[in-house]
């Protein structure tokens, strides 16, 4: 029996208590019919002719529809051919035996937005406390040795929540996860881009059910204090209307916590324009930071300057943040073992892929047993997180760079849905030591007010304690290296202003060892050295005491941290 509303419901399928209402928008003229089909059945077992109406322009509606199960399927005929509910919250795909083709059936399935979020809400973090991660959800655990049951699903998330707070994330930014397809030209298409149903999570994600598993994947994130953002690249022919209803429904029905978007698809502005929208985390991908901080790392010249201002830049001001590598090029295991991309697998010639990658492959091309290499290839994975982990912007670390996960110099897996792009668990337990470090300098930022501030240091003494909140040295003290030649540079932060001790960087990457000056603490005060990347652990199991001298020696490709402790209060251990 159907039940006519007064006015259709928004585009898509509205489960109320009366009832399921389905309203589309179809162009006038054309005749549509609602099938519903109970799972994978050939036929419909009801057919409802969706009627013009000219008060609500192109949209039509069911009415109200009782009788109708979660797990039902649903097409619309539209002028004698099947359309998928663009709107659709859960799609099925399955192949169709009956006409002999090899494509797969796509339907809209039914599912009941109910779901027990137990109070939960988005955690709106501050974005300087913010430890990104960026993760894909299938190649996250999809590994045999991900030790999860539900490999490269929502679930396997859930089960490796415990690991993310360990290293010290809170907060995950997952690729596309809505249903795309898996090939587009028989190409695989792993990553997600491109056209898409971007109201339903991908089923091939889930154990059983993609909808009520994402939401159960944020909500146990959530617990676990971590926030939940995704990407939503949307795709060329979507109108701008549909992804700001899209931004929506993420919002109001996963609680999602914010997304990354391309601005040139869908302007910020106009996201921000929506009330609903106003204070949503929206975050934008630039490769400033990255370039900057790769080509220092390799010891270009002429950084300093580029160094020093993305250092102390906040990228949250831009609604963005800071990473030395993404999904797109290396990864940071790659990055130092590798001066070119080796995408010959992907089956176009080498042609594809980022070109300009500013790596390093530390002396030998790929893998090697050379023992130099090696130890050289480690030291720069140390320097490299400790650019990004020490910088004032918001972090984001590419999931796996924190056990030297390799891509086997393939900086554009866009199609390798297999071992080249998954993520390879069993180089935890080989590279534990990285794990541990990267853990160690994420717990040193959170200790440090200094590396997250709320604002941007501004190079003057706010608090009247005789030195800026940041000043920049070289192997002169107060004497920026802006020379064209020079790799090396010094930064005081000054603890003052939160009561934090002060804190000395020195950075090295010149090929040769250099020499810095020790900038001068107040009466009663001296430097010691508590860390340094020459080191496997970074931080010294006994800090170096520099009381009775005025320089300090920091070897080449380094960096060394020293902290201004009081006459008489070296410690023996790092806190």
């Amino acid at each position: 029996m159907n039940h006519t509303t007064e006015k259709p419901a928004p585009a898509g399928v509205v489960w109320l208590d009366e009832g399921v209402e389905f309203s589309v928008a179809i162009p006038r003229g054309k005749r549509c019919v609602l099938n519903l089909y109970r799972s994978k059945k050939e036929r419909p077992y009801r057919s409802i002719e969706m009627k013009e109406d000219i008060l609500y322009g192109d949209i039509r509606s069911s009415g109200l529809q009782k009788g109708i199960r979660e797990g039902d399927e649903y097409l619309y005929l539209i002028d004698g051919e099947d359309v998928v509910d663009p709107y659709a919250h859960m799609v099925c795909r399955y192949k169709d035996d009956t006409s002999g083709s090899t494509q797969s059936k796509e339907r809209g399935v039914l599912v009941s937005p109910d779901f027990d979020w137990e109070g939960d809400r988005p955690l709106c973090l501050p974005d300087e406390d913010v430890v990104a991660y960026s993760l894909h959800v299938r190649g996250f655990t999809k590994n045999s040795a991900s030790k999860v049951k539900h490999k490269g699903t929502f679930e396997g998330i859930i089960e490796k929540i415990p690991y993310l707070l360990e290293l010290g994330i809170n907060q995950i930014q997952c690729m596309p996860v809505y249903e795309f397809e898996d090939h587009i030209r028989l190409v695989s298409n792993y990553w997600g881009y491109g056209s898409a149903y971007c109201f339903a999570p991908k089923k091939r994600y889930a154990h059983v059910n993609p909808v009520t598993e994402l939401k159960r994947m944020v909500k146990e994130c959530h617990k676990a204090g971590i926030e939940v953002v995704l990407h939503l690249p949307f795709f060329e022919k979507m109108s701008k209307q549909k992804m700001i209803e899209c931004l929506k429904y993420y919002r109001q029905d996963y609680h999602i916590d914010g997304f990354i978007v391309n601005p040139f698809v869908v302007p910020l502005e106009v996201i921000r324009s929506d009330a609903y929208l106003t204070n949503i985390k929206l975050i934008v991908k630039k490769d400033e930071f990255q370039n900057v901080m790769r080509r220092f790392l390799k010891s270009d010249e002429g950084m300093v300057g580029s160094v020093i201002w993305q250092l102390r830049h906040l990228s949250q001001n831009e609604s963005s943040y800071n990473y030395i590598t993404d999904h797109t090029g290396f990864t940071l295991c790659d990055l130092v073992s590798y001066d070119g991309k080796h995408n010959e697998a992907n089956g176009e010639n080498n042609q594809d892929g980022p070109d300009y990658n500013y790596s390093w492959n530390c002396g030998v091309e790929g893998t090697t047993r050379k023992k130099a290499v090696i130890k050289l290839r480690e030291k720069q994975m140390r320097n490299a997180f400790f650019l990004l982990l020490l910088a004032q912007g918001t972090p984001c670390i590419l999931a796996g760079d924190e056990f030297a996960n390799s891509q086997n110099g393939n900086n554009n897996v866009y199609c390798q849905d297999n071992d080249t792009a998954w993520l390879n668990w069993k180089k935890l337990e080989k590279e534990q030591w990285l794990f541990e470090y990267v853990k160690e300098l994420i717990r040193f930022r959170k200790e440090h007010r200094i590396f997250h501030p709320k604002r941007e240091f501004s190079g003057i003494d706010l608090t009247h304690c005789g030195v800026p909140d940041v000043s920049y040295h070289g192997e002169n003290a107060w004497q920026v290296p802006d020379g064209i030649a020079s790799r090396q540079i010094g930064i005081y932060y000054s603890g003052a202003a939160d009561g934090e001790e002060d804190l000395y960087i020195a950075y090295n990457m010149h090929w040769e060892c250099h020499s810095f000056a020790l900038p001068s603490l107040s009466k009663g005060k001296h430097w010691e050295q508590i860390f340094s990347t020459e080191e496997r652990e970074g931080f010294l199991n006994e800090p170096i005491d520099k009381k009775q001298e005025r320089k300090a020696e920091v070897s080449e490709r380094s960096i060394a941290v020293f902290r201004g402790v009081k006459d008489g209060q070296s410690e023996k251990t790092v806190e």
